[in-house]
C-alpha cells in the first residue's frame, strides 16, 4: 500500500516454521550463540543490508528510504537495530517494545506466582469485574467520561480496589483458547461463573499491580497499569475437584527451563515452591546471560540521531503484556543520557525533534481494548513516519481512530509524552 519493498527472514533457524527456541541450544547446557545473536539483533540487520542492496539493483536506483515497523517483540527488534546500526533505517516505528527481555519473561510468571503465594486462584470473571469497576471509577479522571482511562497514573494514585469487594459478577459458560508457539493452541471449556468480588481476589489483583518484588519488599520490576486485563493471571477450572486452579503453560515458563537452566524443555513441570525470590534470581541470571543481546535498553542513541534517523514509539496505557511503564522509563533514560545539561523542557524538546513517544489511552497490547471500546488506535503510524522523513511533516500529535463502540470512526489526536 506504500509502494514499498518488504522483506522477511527465518533468522537462520532452519526455515520459516521454526522458532528461535527450536535451535536455542546445541545440547543440554550448551547455548547456540549464533542463534542468540541472530534472534537478538543480527538477522534483521543482515536482512536489511541485503534487502536494501537488492532493491537498489532491481529497480536500478542509487537512493532509497528504509523503514522499520514492529510491535511487542517486533518493538524490541526495532530498538535492537536503532541502538546498533545507525545507518540501516531512516525511520523506525516501534510499538510496545518487549525490551528488558528477561524481566519481561519473568513478568509473565509473576501473576501465577502471586496466586500461588496468596493461595487464591480467582475465577477469570472475578478479575474481569475488578478491571471493569476500575475503568468505571477512573474514566473521568482525564476530564472526559467516555469509558476510556486516559490517565492510568491518576487511577493508580486515587483508586482503591478494595471498593470492588462485594460487587456481583456473572459470566456465562465459554471456551478459552490458549495459543502457544508456532500457532499451536489448546482450548478449555469454562463453566458459568457467578459470585461477588472477594477480599482475596482484590488482594491478588493489588499484589499483581504492585509489581514484581522479592520477599523483603525490594522492587524488581514494574507491573501493568490499573485498567489493564489480568491476562497473566488466567486460571483453569478443574471439573474433577470443582475448583479453579493455577495455569502454567509453555508460554510463561519455557524461559526458565530452556533459556535460564539451558534444558531442552518447553515448560516447567510445576510452580510448586517457586517464590518471589526465585523470580528475582532468574531475572538476575537472565540479565547477566543475555544483557548484550536481548535487553535492548542502551540509552545513548547519538549515532542514530546524528545519522538523521527518526523514531515513533507508541504504547497502550492498558497493555496487559508489556508494562506501559517500561516504555516511559526507557524514553526518560534516553533523555537523561543524551541531554544531561539541559533543563527538563529543553531536553524534552531536543529529544522530541527526532524521537517521540505516544501513550495510547484505553489501548491494550498492540491494539484496541474491547473493554474500552471508545479508545482510539493509531492505524497509520508508518504513513506518519514516511511523511516525517520524506516530506518534513513533523508529528506534533499522532492521528488515531476509534475502531469500535458508539464512537466508531471518530478521529482523535494523541499528545506526545510527557504531555497527556
Amino acid at each position: 500500500m506504500y509502494g514499498a519493498v518488504a522483506g522477511t527472514t527465518d533468522g537462520g533457524f532452519g526455515g520459516f516454521e521454526n522458532g528461535s527456541d527450536d535451535v536455542w541450544l546445541l545440547a543440554n547446557g550448551t547455548l547456540n550463540y549464533e542463534t542468540v545473536y541472530m534472534f537478538g539483533y543480527q538477522a534483521i540487520h543482515e536482512l536489511t543490508v541485503i534487502g536494501k542492496e537488492l532493491t537498489k539493483r532491481f529497480f536500478n536506483t542509487s537512493s532509497i528510504y528504509s523503514y522499520y515497523q514492529g510491535c511487542s517483540e517486533g518493538g524490541r527488534d526495532g530498538f535492537s537495530q536503532i541502538q546498533r546500526f545507525a545507518e540501516d533505517f531512516d525511520g523506525a516505528v516501534t510499538g510496545a517494545p518487549g525490551f528488558r527481555f528477561t524481566f519481561q519473561q519473568m513478568q509473565h510468571l509473576w501473576s501465577p506466582v502471586v496466586e500461588q503465594t496468596l493461595d487464591y486462584y480467582p475465577p477469570p470473571c472475578e478479575l474481569e469485574k475488578i478491571v471493569n469497576e476500575t475503568i468505571k471509577a477512573c474514566d473521568a479522571l482525564d476530564g472526559k467520561e467516555d469509558g476510556v482511562v486516559s490517565r492510568t497514573d491518576l487511577c493508580k494514585l486515587h483508586f482503591d480496589a478494595n471498593s470492588t469487594i462485594g460487587e456481583p459478577y456473572s459470566c456465562g459458560a465459554s471456551s478459552l483458547t490458549t495459543y502457544k508457539r508456532r500457532k499451536r493452541s489448546e482450548t478449555y471449556e469454562l463453566p458459568a461463573q457467578n459470585g461477588t468480588v472477594s477480599a482475596k481476589g482484590v488482594e491478588v489483583a493489588k499484589e499483581i499491580l504492585r509489581g514484581m518484588h522479592d520477599t523483603k519488599g525490594n522492587q524488581v520490576y514494574f507491573s501493568y497499569q490499573p485498567s489493564a486485563a489480568f491476562s497473566d493471571a488466567e486460571t483453569h477450572y478443574d471439573y474433577d475437584t470443582g475448583s479453579w486452579t493455577l495455569d502454567i503453560t509453555e508460554s510463561n515458563s519455557e524461559w526458565v527451563e530452556k533459556y535460564i537452566n539451558l534444558l531442552n524443555a518447553t515448560e516447567m513441570p510445576t510452580l510448586q515452591n517457586v517464590t518471589y525470590d526465585n523470580l528475582k534470581e532468574w531475572v538476575r541470571i537472565g540479565w547477566q546471560k543475555y544483557d548484550d543481546t536481548l535487553q535492548a535498553t542502551y540509552p545513548d542513541l547519538s549515532p542514530y540521531s546524528e545519522a538523521g534517523g527518526k523514531v515513533l514509539h507508541y504504547h497502550g496505557e492498558s497493555d496487559y503484556t508489556v508494562p506501559t511503564a517500561s516504555s516511559v522509563h526507557y524514553y526518560e533514560s534516553v533523555r537523561r543520557i543524551m541531554y544531561p545539561d539541559m533543563s527538563t523542557n529543553a531536553s524534552y524538546a531536543a529529544l522530541g525533534d527526532w524521537y517521540r513517544l505516544f501513550l495510547v489511552p484505553g489501548a491494550a497490547h498492540c491494539g484496541p481494548d474491547d473493554s474500552q471500546p471508545n479508545g482510539p488506535w493509531p492505524q497509520k503510524t508508518l504513513e506518519t513516519m514516511i511523511r516525517w522523513v520524506e516530506d518534513g511533516v513533523f508529528p506534533e500529535m499522532l492521528n488515531a481512530t476509534v475502531l469500535q463502540g458508539e464512537h466508531e470512526g471518530e478521529e482523535q489526536k494523541l499528545c506526545a509524552w510527557p504531555l497527556r
